[in-house]
Parts: structure tokens; C-alpha cells; sequence
């Protein structure tokens, strides 16, 4: 029975372990932007705030594909700061799309997915 404990209690514990950072919040990780034209790029910016009591380091950010490019600075975010990535998607492809954005912190176990949505339809001829 001690056993049994004692291995719930480590598997506990390495599910704590697991979770997304506490200490960086984002003001929200996902964006849906609806309709947009094809071939006109769109935009996000997702924000964050470091809640530790330690600088913190993006290492990287890497995005599901090549139709989407996240950027952002590699300076320390120091302790109470806000800091963005910002995220753009290529709009080339026509249809719904749905774009995930892993964002690593120095010292953190697991990446922050950010999410971004849409669909990209015809841009309407333009009349004379």
C-alpha cells in the first residue's frame, strides 16, 4: 500500500510539473479573425505579462508552418513588464485555417500554445 502511495504521489507530482507557466500570463492565447481576403496578410498580437519574480526568456517560437511567422524580442522580460509576440499569417491559401504558435520560455518544461483562426476568401474584384 506504501508503494501505491508513493508512486501516486510521484505521478502527482509530474503532472503539476506539466502545466503551462503560472508566472506568464497571456491576456489571451487564441484569436479567431473571421473572414479575411485572400493574399493580404493578417496580423495578431498576443500579449503577456511576467508575473515572476525572475526575468524571463523567450527561446523560441516556432509555428506550425511556413504560412505563419511569429516574431518577438529576445530581451529578458523583467518582473511585472508586459512583453508581445506578434504573429502573422500569409493569407495565400483560400479556406478555414487554424495555426498554433508553440512559444518557449527559458526554464520552462512545456511551450504556451498560441492559437490563431480564420478563413480566407476571394478578394473582391475591384470596379471602376
Amino acid at each position: 500500500m506504501k508503494k501505491l502511495l508513493v508512486l501516486f504521489s510521484l505521478a502527482l507530482g509530474m503532472v503539476s510539473f506539466a502545466q503551462p507557466p503560472s508566472d506568464i500570463v497571456f491576456k489571451t492565447t487564441s484569436h479567431q479573425f473571421g473572414k479575411i481576403k485572400q493574399k493580404v496578410p493578417a496580423t495578431y498580437v498576443f500579449t503577456f505579462i511576467n508575473k515572476s519574480a525572475k526575468p524571463v526568456v523567450i527561446e523560441f517560437a516556432n509555428a506550425d508552418c511556413g504560412c505563419t511567422k511569429p516574431t518577438y524580442s529576445e530581451a529578458p522580460i523583467l518582473k511585472g513588464q508586459t512583453s508581445k509576440i506578434t504573429v502573422v499569417y500569409n493569407a495565400e491559401n483560400m479556406g478555414t485555417f487554424k495555426k498554433n504558435v508553440n512559444v518557449k520560455f527559458a526554464n520552462q518544461t512545456l511551450p504556451v500554445t498560441l492559437t490563431i483562426e480564420g478563413e480566407v476568401v476571394a478578394a473582391k474584384p475591384k470596379t471602376k
